[in-house]
């Protein structure tokens, strides 16, 4: 096969890997159009790249039950050599198509020969001059020298745990080893981050992410929000990802049904709740239950905790403004400068704050009072009209 047609369907392949930057793929940038390959967009220092994916190889020797690459299934194995696809990715981000690479690849010959092989290709990209964002993928069981070799090339590396847990990964991948291979290579690369900017060496100390395929193992969310929240307080994690599951021809779940999306929007939502808000597992899950509510987690809490205790946005601390519908951390950061000149006292103050009114209206006090919260003649928007001025109310 001609290798850029090779690369386009070892870039396709690696769509099945949902462990990008984004939850989504966001479109492709104009210049990769006319080779038709796939573009995502990663979030890298607060500004958006276009990222490429793809595989090293689509041989695998495991027979993940899930997978479309698993062993056995009537499926076309493309492989490049790491000078081959180094020398064509290092040609692609010098043409602008991408500025960021995100390489992974089945598992062929065993997991030492096959980081072996990825850590060669990451090596020979930045030796061909690309200094752009490189997502390195661990293989299970990776050798701690592979581990920190990894994390000299890249800037962030990755180990797909699958399931929460091993019970559930029995369900996905029986040849897997969750407590022997995948969480193990995980804390060794945590260990060796922490290790890194402790001592201040130059390191390039990679974010440390992992993926959990969502809707093929019975696992419940329950289970997965557990599990994240661990990975946030032990790892460090710098994101969890969830892989909706969709069946495959010819593989063991083939007659399962596909995740359903908004599940899996439900537990983005509710990971980032555990990572940037305090919240707990517990608090976003009903009672003895096992599942997110069907609304926004965020608002769900608040309508149970909040209705008849409101939150005093003059004085509540930071941690408890974050619990506010509409409030996240920049949000809450414009609060406290605000009050420290002047009081909060109509909803026009929070609406030129960049606080959306009739998301926040219900769980809050204004200066003691409970704002107006029932909907305006135009749908959303509170009863009294709010101001587009910002706050001048003085002490």
């Amino acid at each position: 096969m001609e290798e850029q047609e090779k690369l386009r369907a070892l870039a396709r392949a690696a769509a099945w890997d949902e462990e990008g930057e984004t939850a989504v793929a966001a479109g492709s940038c104009p210049k990769a159009d006319a080779q038709a390959l796939p573009i995502y967009w990663a979030a890298v220092g607060g500004r958006r790249v276009p990222l490429f994916k793809t595989l090293l190889t689509s041989a695998c020797e495991r027979h993940c039950a899930y997978c479309p690459f698993r062993a056995g299934r009537d499926t076309p194995r493309l492989t490049f050599r790491p000078a081959t696809l180094a020398a064509r990715l290092a040609a692609l981000t010098r043409r602008g198509v991408a500025q960021g690479v995100m390489l992974s690849s089945g598992l062929a010959g065993g997991s030492i020969a096959t980081q072996d092989r990825l850590l060669e290709t990451a090596a020979l990209l930045r030796r061909y001059g690309f200094q752009g964002y490189l997502h390195l993928k661990l293989m299970p069981a990776a050798e701690e020298a592979q581990i920190a070799a990894a994390m000299r090339l890249a800037d962030r590396v990755s180990v797909n745990l699958e399931a929460p847990g091993p019970a559930y990964l029995r369900r996905l991948a029986s040849e897997k080893d969750f407590w022997e291979e995948l969480f193990p290579t995980l804390q060794r690369a945590a260990a060796l981050r922490r290790n890194a900017l402790a001592a201040g060496t130059p390191f390039r100390a990679a974010s440390l992410t992992t993926q959990f395929v969502v809707g093929a193992a019975d696992e419940t969310d329950a289970a997965l929000l557990s599990w994240s929240a661990r990975l946030l307080r032990e790892i460090g994690v710098a994101r969890v990802y969830y892989s909706a599951f969709r069946p495959i021809a010819d593989t063991p779940l083939e007659n399962m049904p596909p995740a359903q999306p908004a599940r899996v929007r439900r537990l983005y939502r509710a990971f980032f709740l555990l990572r940037d808000y305090g919240f707990t597992p517990g608090e976003l899950l009903p009672p003895d239950g096992q599942f997110l509510p069907a609304d926004d987690p965020k608002t769900w809490w608040a309508q149970r905790h909040l209705r008849e205790q409101p939150v005093e946005l003059n004085t509540a601390p930071r941690a408890m403004l974050l619990r506010v519908p509409g409030i996240g951390p920049r949000r809450a950061e414009a609060i406290l400068r605000a009050r420290r000149e002047v009081t909060l006292r109509d909803l026009g103050q929070l609406q030129a704050l960049g606080i959306p009114p009739a998301k926040a209206a219900p769980f809050v006090l204004l200066a003691g009072r409970r704002p107006p919260t029932q909907p305006s003649l135009w749908g959303e928007g509170p009863q009294t009209p709010p101001s587009s001025k910002p706050p001048t109310t003085q002490r």
